[in-house]
């Protein structure tokens, strides 16, 4: 099954969750698209297959790694200035 567009519906006629979500005025019209979840399962399941993957995650439990960004910057420093040129400085 592909997906189920509703065009030019008023939020004021959709659920009370939606409506929330969207922050709308309630005569606003807008485009309901629905999608077939079995598309989404698939997804997940590849998704799967990295986390089952026995590299992921092999340095979570490294203290020195706590802050990505700044780890990343302390290695690439000597290998790139400021300016993102390579070669330092």
């Amino acid at each position: 099954m592909g997906a189920v567009i509703i065009e030019h519906v008023k939020v004021d006629d959709l659920p009370e969750a939606w409506r929330e979500r969207l922050a709308k005025p309630s005569d606003a019209r807008v485009t309901v698209r629905i999608e077939d979840e079995a598309v989404r399962q698939e997804t997940a399941a590849a998704d799967a297959v990295i986390v089952e993957d026995p590299a992921f995650g092999i340095w979570r439990d490294r203290d020195d790694v706590a802050d990505v960004d700044d780890y990343v910057r302390k290695i690439r420093a000597p290998r790139y200035g400021r300016d993102g040129a390579r070669g330092g400085s």
